[in-house]
Formats: structure tokens, sequence, C-alpha cells
């Protein structure tokens, strides 16, 4: 039986405006030629079924539907028209750009691990989970503007590590309440924390010491991976990887001026503030 997703295109289409617009960095720049736009939208249109399909899909689905995303793959690489609308958008943005198989893999993959794996027991643990997670996006952006080398490649997979540790810091608490942490176990016991802190009302001060703990990790990423991006990529690339990582700073400066207290409150970025940061990102030429 065939088990189709439960999302019309259109339904889809607007689920990505409303996610675009909660999303810690602008994923489709207005300021981007719509060539740009275009393919950026393809791409996030994948990942965003796939995210869908992990998460919110009936649980004894989901292998299922995750099958079709990679038969469907097959078809895109072998040439042949994909079943899910989908993925015939991104056919077209695959082939245009020649955008090798195995980043969009790697994001299936990531969601085959969710359904699997809960928890995490060191920060190589985590990192090894985004580098199928987070780093395939940043390789395929890349690609999207003719910028994949193996140095810009390892830098965007530490920018997107980076900023895939801050939304688990955002979302601790709701990923907890559908079974999933994302904080590393040693760290948690390292603090004193017990899972059952994730679900308290207002984040224990225990719980914001291992929230800072990988803010900070993240920030360093963030930073080491951002200078040889902005110091080698020029035009649209550069202006595009600036948003993402003006997004990431702002994200972080905004759990740190919320105290961590992501329980409480939604630590997210003030929009208004995202030009002024995207502006000093371009202004930086990297070390």
């Amino acid at each position: 039986m065939i088990i189709e997703p439960p999302w019309s295109a259109e339904e889809h289409d607007r689920a990505l405006d409303r996610l675009a617009s909660r999303e810690n960095f602008p994923v489709a720049a207005r300021v981007l030629p719509a060539r740009h736009r275009a393919a950026l939208r393809a791409v996030y249109g994948f990942a965003r079924l796939v995210d869908d399909i992990g998460d919110e899909a009936p649980p004894e689905q989901r292998p299922k539907l995750l099958g079709l995303v990679d038969d469907d793959l097959d078809r895109v690489f072998a040439g042949r028209t994909p079943a899910l609308p989908q993925l015939r958008r991104l056919a077209e943005t695959v082939h245009a750009h020649r955008i090798p198989e195995e980043p969009f893999r790697d994001l299936v993959q990531a969601n085959r691990q969710d359904q699997t794996v809960h928890r995490y027991e060191t920060f190589a643990d985590l990192k090894e989970y985004c580098a199928l997670s987070a780093a395939p996006v940043g390789r395929i952006v890349l690609c999207l503007f003719r910028a994949h080398t193996p140095r810009l490649a390892a830098a965007s997979d530490d920018v997107c590590t980076a900023l895939q540790i801050v939304e688990h810091c955002q979302d601790a608490g709701q990923d907890y309440r559908v079974g999933r942490i994302y904080l590393p176990g040693e760290d948690l016991r390292r603090f004193g924390c017990a899972e059952d802190d994730l679900a308290r009302p207002v984040t224990p001060t225990r719980l914001r010491g291992v929230l800072a703990l990988q803010a900070g990790r993240a920030r360093e990423l963030l930073d080491g991976g951002a200078a040889p991006l902005l110091a080698d990529l020029t035009g649209w690339a550069r202006i595009a990887v600036a948003g993402y990582v003006a997004g990431g700073r702002a994200a972080l400066s905004a759990l740190e001026r919320g105290r961590y207290d992501v329980l409480a409150h939604a630590l997210r970025p003030r929009r208004a503030t995202l030009p002024a940061g995207w502006a000093r990102a371009l202004g930086r030429r990297g070390r």
C-alpha cells in the first residue's frame, strides 16, 4: 500500500512561509535574485518535508513515508519524474546546479535516526547527529552558489552545526515533551540535572548552566566557520551566508539576554535587529 504524505503542495508552501518567519535566519532572503530564492525554497521545502514526516506524521507511518522520499530521490538522481510535488520542484534545482545525492540522503537518515535515538551521551555524539541533520543543508547551499570546496564545506559544517545546537537549546522543553533530549547526557549529569528538569515551568539554574555551555560551544563553532566563509565567498553567496551567520549570532544573544530560561520564555531573536547583524557580518572578511 502506498502512503501519501498528509500535505498538499499548497499546504506545504503555506507552512514554509510560516516556518520561515520563525527561523533564526532568513531562509530565502528577499534581497536575493529570484533564481536563488527559488532554488533555496526548493531545498528548504525538501528539508521541511522530511522533518515534518519525522516529527508530525503518525509514528507508525514515518518509516514508510521516509521510504517514499528515498524512492523519490532514486527517481530524481535517475532522471525520472518524482511522485511527490516537493521532490519534483527539487529535481529541477538538483539538475540545474548539479547537486550530489549524499546530502539529501543524509537528511532522510537524520530523521530515521530520530525515530530510534532519543538521547546523546556526549557532545561529540551530538555533532555526529548534526553531520546528518544540519551540515548537509550548508553543503547544498554552497553547491547552489557554485562555491563548494573542501575548505568551505568544512567551515559550513561548523556553522550549520552551531545553528542546530542553538535550536536544540531554544527548543529543549518542546523536544523533551516529544521524548527527545538533544543536550548531552554527560553535561546534564555534570551540572546535577535530572531529565525531568526539562519539564519544569521555569528553567532551573543548573539546567541553565548546561544550556550556556552548549551556547558557548555553538558560538565557537559559528565564529570559527564564519571566518573562512566570509573571507572567501563573494557576491550573492556571501550575502546569503552572512544572513545565516547573523541569525545565529542573534539567536545566541537572545538566549543570553533571556538568561537561558528557555522553559518559561521563547527566546528568539528580535527580527528588527537582524538587518544590522547582517550588515556587521558582511563587513567582516574573516581572519
